[in-house]
């Protein structure tokens, strides 16, 4: 386990599954992971490849809190607004 959590490439293929999972399933949460894990695999090809994978996991998941918590803060609504829709698509 320890080789295949620091083959940059591995990063980067789980980053894609994981943009094609938001796009199935739209709630920015994959995306965060998704940005996190293509951000560990470009690391990867430089400053992180002396970590060990526990560490590496640590950094996965910081840089995809960090993610998730900016694209809420971009694409959410303000704080007490629901979105309502009052027409349908095909009117």
């Amino acid at each position: 386990m320890t080789d295949l959590m620091s083959i940059w490439w591995v990063w980067l293929a789980a980053a894609l599954v994981f943009a094609l999972i938001e796009i199935l399933l739209p709630g920015f949460v994959f995306l965060g992971f998704a940005i996190g894990a293509a951000i560990v695999g470009l690391l990867l090809l430089g400053p992180l490849t002396a970590l060990s994978w526990q560490m590496i996991l640590l950094v996965f998941a910081a840089l995809s809190l960090a993610a998730w918590l900016v694209l809420r803060r971009i694409f959410a609504l303000p704080t007490g607004q629901v979105k309502t829709f009052d027409h349908d698509i095909n009117d």
